[in-house]
């Protein structure tokens, strides 16, 4: 076994647990070469060239963690300190230096920078620092799946209340991923076996996501004298039917989302059964799943490949860990930039 010797500088603690050291009170330059040292002092020795492309890949992937960090959270220097995070470090460094693929290095620096967000040792910390070791075990067609699934199973974008902008949302956030989604079992069976999702036995198609997640999107419209005969006391108000939104002709009511219906309902302080009532409407004379489909094809025609990949692969049947989420989250805000915090799935 080889001996391995410490030398700690001024101000500094060096304690031996795979060499990773403590230090206080650096600057930016300072933090980047502990980062460096982190590696070195890690990092199996490899021959030749390979030595090379490893030490070239490792400062590649601390620099883009640390430009990274200073934008989104300046403060995260400190987990200089932290040798718990400095494993977390270790671990980006070592994967990419192993295989350099671009993409992955992208998703584990968004990972490490949640990860430097994190002052305790609670589910979110766990969940970042397992997610830092699973990523590099998926090829990118499975972390695509995780973003896919993550993004129709378990997000619904508020800002989504036209066809078109529910068009725009798939742009940026679907499109990327539609040439490179695995439809193999072997594939879904990987993801279940690395601890980033289950397998249920029942399925939901991605048609039924879409119509329960954006329902006002999907109505076919009722007629004024249904709206009046309904016994409602609000009548026909214009704060809750306006035209529909797929026949200029016939009415729906006035929101995409069945929770902000439900806080209209409160601001105007709507007597119980007005509340029944426009309930029954809203949930009156939608889409069929299959028109459903046909209107998202129709608006976005790559959307064709999501849904037969979706309906003709176990991806209809797979629930994410808590792994799975953060990284299809990461993913995702990989290619967008900003997304939701992480936190609102953990905590």
């Amino acid at each position: 076994m080889t001996e391995q010797i410490q030398k700690g500088g001024i101000g500094s603690t060096n304690i031996q647990a795979q060499d990773i050291h403590i230090v206080n009170g650096l600057s930016y330059p300072e933090v980047r070469q502990v980062a460096l040292d982190v590696f070195k002092s890690n990092f199996y020795e490899l021959a030749g060239e390979a030595k090379n492309i490893a030490q070239s890949r490792a400062e590649e992937i601390t620099e883009q963690f640390l430009n990274k960090l200073k934008i989104e959270n300046p403060s995260g220097f400190t987990k200089s300190q932290d040798p718990d995070f400095q494993h977390a470090l270790y671990t980006v460094q070592k994967e990419f230096a192993r295989n350099g693929d671009e993409d992955l290095g992208s998703l584990l620096v968004d990972l490490l920078v949640d990860r430097s967000k994190q002052e305790q040792r609670d589910i979110l910390q766990i969940v970042l620092n397992e997610s830092l070791a699973i990523a590099p075990k998926l090829p990118n067609n499975h972390l695509n799946v995780l973003a896919i699934v993550f993004l129709f199973r378990y997000t619904q974008n508020t800002k989504v209340n036209s066809i078109d902008a529910l068009g725009n949302f798939l742009d940026q956030h679907v499109k990327p991923f539609v040439n490179y989604l695995p439809t193999s079992d072997a594939s879904y069976q990987h993801l279940e076996f690395a601890g980033c999702a289950t397998a249920s036995m029942g399925n939901i198609s991605l048609e039924d996501i879409l119509g329960n997640i954006y329902q006002g999107l999907f109505m076919k419209g009722i007629s004024r004298e249904e709206i009046e005969s309904s016994n409602l006391s609000i009548g026909f108000d214009s704060r809750f039917f306006i035209p529909c939104l797929n026949n200029k002709d016939l009415f729906q009511v006035a929101v995409v989302f069945n929770e902000v219906l439900k806080d209209t309902f409160e601001q105007f302080s709507i007597i119980d059964e007005d509340k029944r009532l426009v309930t029954e409407l809203f949930n009156k004379n939608k889409m069929s799943s299959t028109e459903i489909k046909e209107k998202c094809i129709y608006s976005r025609p790559y959307m064709e490949e999501i849904f037969k990949v979706w309906s003709t692969s176990p991806m209809k049947s797979l629930n994410l860990t808590s792994v799975g989420i953060a990284i299809g989250h990461a993913n995702i805000k990989r290619l967008v930039g900003k997304f939701s915090d992480l936190s609102i799935w953990i905590n």
